[in-house]
């Protein structure tokens, strides 16, 4: 059965293998005053830098940043999570970040950003799938469909890696599955009635 609550506070992203170019054509054709807050978990090297935040908000109307230990979460922002770290939403709507062991063997780990925002945003949150070479977020996925919450996923043919994207349709009954190119005017089409 398809969520059709309109009002919705947060979003969250999970992506890996190819997410550079699947991030920027969705972060891309939001606005500035964009009125959901987006945490996103991506797979990369422990040691990266900040370079990809500061790409996307070079290009892009929101602001994206790496997110911060205790940061409070604001709307219009896209919080990221650094590199090597476990990114979480606390009750009080602040940003935590952890260390502990690596989940569906990564950290970040999509499923623990998932599945703690579930928690804190329950039916409204919406949840987001892209393209991946594993199956992490896909418990997440679930997790957040089971509170209520919107979950969609890219679909796997419009994927650079598509294990990801399948491994979520196959945990959980997706309220949508979109080509790349429509996820960005899905998301402002999902918001401006709220």
């Amino acid at each position: 059965m398809t969520n059709t609550r309109s009002t919705y506070r947060a979003a969250v992203i999970g992506v890996s293998s190819g997410g550079w170019n699947a991030l920027k054509t969705i972060l891309g054709v939001l606005p500035e005053d964009f009125p959901l807050a987006i945490m996103v978990v991506m797979h990369r090297h422990p040691h990266s830098d900040d370079y990809l935040e500061k790409s996307l908000d070079n290009d892009c109307a929101v602001r994206v940043k790496q997110a911060d230990e205790k940061e409070s979460i604001i709307s219009g922002t896209v919080y990221f999570a650094p590199p090597n770290y476990h990114l979480l939403i606390e009750d009080i709507h602040t940003l935590s970040l952890s260390v502990a062991q690596a989940v569906n063997y990564a950290r970040p780990s999509i499923d623990v950003l998932f599945e703690s925002a579930a928690y804190v945003y329950g039916d409204t949150l919406a949840g987001l799938i892209l393209t991946g070479a594993n199956n992490d977020g896909a418990g997440g996925l679930k997790k957040i469909k089971d509170m209520g919450g919107l979950v969609l996923v890219q679909d796997p043919e419009t994927a650079e890696a598509s294990a990801m994207p399948r491994a979520a349709i196959a945990a959980t009954d997706p309220d949508f599955v979109l080509p790349l190119g429509e996820i960005g005017a899905f998301l402002k089409d999902l918001v401006r009635d709220s």
